[in-house]
């Protein structure tokens, strides 16, 4: 929508050209063309309207070039060099207001920041507790690469019914593929690494005391539109209960873990947890082992609750990667009513679960 509207924009404006000539300054041109180019305007209609502009100051070779070279079609850049010719006894165009430096607000004091903390802490306990029996669908995409290339291919995508009742998590393999499936349960999947407790299972251990887990201010962050303070954290080993399994040698291992946790500033919640495994074995044959999980807001029966959004599981054995991205979608009460469609959506866009830029203060919704 916001498209078409600058587009129709750009169609009113050049009407208007054509009755009569348009005064612009070089920099007011400058930011005209880049517009141009980045929505792909025709290249005539664009030369056209260039043609009925009268500059206030001189446009330069070096002006031109840089356009041109941003991808100013050729009848854009012919009226572009006209228009230079015209300018050339005028003074020269005032350089470009500076872009304005975004300053982040001053992180909390240390004693703010235990205050924070614990508020996170509280919030994290109680997760479980406070989750609905639900059902929902669980997509995941699975990838190799075989080469460490960097060229990711998938191999398959899994659509599981996920019931969450009494605190605890039953996967049904529905599709493979796109092909029914019955009879098939989580763990006898194979192939590439899969994942499960997604639902509270780290959330917990992060910050169960028994973890002794060490936590420090990191900065502030924005997702998903919203303010986070972003807290790292490590799990020694020997508080640890995150395993690894090798499924071909069929040896199991418990490692620390470090990363980030996200929380909203308002709410306190947990909205991502970052994951990457410490202390393997320099013999086990899997060497990397890295976690992405998201949580969001999801409405079930009317009601709003703090639910897995996203999760993408990164491992490396040898020069073999894998690659899991699963995606909770589809959230329904439990109860014998409950019913679920189980065709796969499209995966979501990456800036639902990644890190936005800090430039400006979000609005508080």
């Amino acid at each position: 929508m916001k498209r078409v509207l600058r587009q129709s924009c750009l169609l009113l404006v050049v009407a208007g050209a054509l009755a009569a000539q348009v005064k612009l300054t070089t920099n007011q041109l400058v930011g005209f063309i880049k517009s141009s180019i980045q929505l792909k305007h025709d290249d005539i209609k664009v030369a056209e309207y260039i043609k009925k502009i009268r500059l206030s100051d001189k446009l330069d070779a070096r002006t031109v070039e840089m356009l041109q070279g941003l991808g100013a079609g050729p009848r854009t850049v012919t009226a572009l060099k006209t228009l230079m010719t015209e300018s050339a006894a005028l003074p020269e165009a005032a350089p470009p207001p500076p872009k304005p430096i975004y300053v982040p607000p001053p992180p909390p004091d240390s004693i703010e920041q235990k205050q924070i903390l614990q508020e996170i802490t509280d919030s994290a306990i109680n997760y479980s507790r406070n989750l609905p029996n639900f059902l929902c669908l669980q997509v995941t995409r699975r990838y190799v690469d075989q080469g460490s290339q960097g060229s990711f291919a998938l191999i398959d995508t899994i659509a599981e019914r996920l019931t969450y009742f009494d605190q605890k998590e039953d996967y049904k393999v529905v599709s493979k593929n796109g092909i029914p499936m019955t009879g098939l349960t989580h763990d006898q999947l194979g192939g590439p690494a899969t994942s499960s407790g997604e639902f509270g299972s780290m959330l917990n251990e992060i910050f169960d005391p028994a973890s002794r887990t060490s936590f420090a201010w990191e900065r502030w962050a924005t997702l998903r539109g919203r303010r986070m303070h972003v807290y790292s954290y490590r799990v020694p080993q020997e508080t640890s209960k995150y395993v690894i399994y090798a499924d071909a040698i069929k040896r199991r291992i418990v490692v620390g873990y470090h990363g980030l946790v996200y929380a909203d500033r308002d709410t306190k919640n947990v909205m991502r947890i970052t994951m990457s495994a410490d202390d393997i074995p320099a013999d086990f044959p899997v060497q990397e082992v890295d976690l992405d999980l998201n949580y969001d807001m999801t409405t079930i029966a009317g009601q709003e609750y703090l639910l897995p959004l996203k999760s993408e599981l990164h491992s490396k054995d040898g020069r073999y990667l894998t690659k899991n991205e699963t995606e909770f979608r589809a959230y329904n009460k439990y109860g014998t009513e409950s019913s679920i469609t189980f065709d796969v959506p499209d995966a979501l866009p990456e800036d639902q679960t990644k890190e936005q830029p800090v430039q400006a203060e979000p609005p508080r919704q």
